[in-house]
């Protein structure tokens, strides 16, 4: 097994990749506040899916990586309203239990992974057909 990467360290990794544009295309996130030294709130924007409800839509996400980040998932939750089975209705936090990613939450998993999963979540069949919230709402 190869040395543990501190958190700042990691985070300092998704931080470039991020605000470098490096990661997949349809989602994108960066810190919150640049002067937040520990490195805590991220903001998280997700295109929505082709050829499902989501088209054409853009979604925002908050991000917060608790100090256990990255052996701990962090907790995610959609600004932009949406209805999407593994999504709090009322305040648009996504229930770890329902994404298979943070089910199986593992170290090596990042903010990108957790947003390039649900953006899958949203294309599933069963789920990209789903009536949504009118377009610019939030929670």
């Amino acid at each position: 097994m190869g040395a543990k990467v501190p958190r700042n360290f990691r985070l300092l990794e998704e931080l470039e990749k991020g605000e470098k544009g490096l990661g997949a295309e349809a989602c994108s996130y960066g810190l919150d506040n640049g002067d937040d030294l520990l490195m805590s709130d991220w903001n998280g924007t997700i295109l929505g899916p082709p050829h499902s409800v989501h088209e054409n839509r853009i979604y925002s996400l908050k991000i917060h990586c608790g100090p256990e980040y990255p052996d701990v998932p962090p907790e995610i939750a959609f600004v932009s309203k949406i209805n999407l089975p593994c999504v709090d209705q009322r305040n648009g936090k996504v229930d770890p239990s329902k994404l298979p990613c943070l089910v199986q939450w593992r170290r090596e998993f990042t903010m990108e992974t957790i947003l390039i999963e649900l953006r899958r979540y949203m294309a599933l069949p069963n789920h990209k057909k789903l009536p949504q919230p009118p377009e610019g709402t939030t929670y």
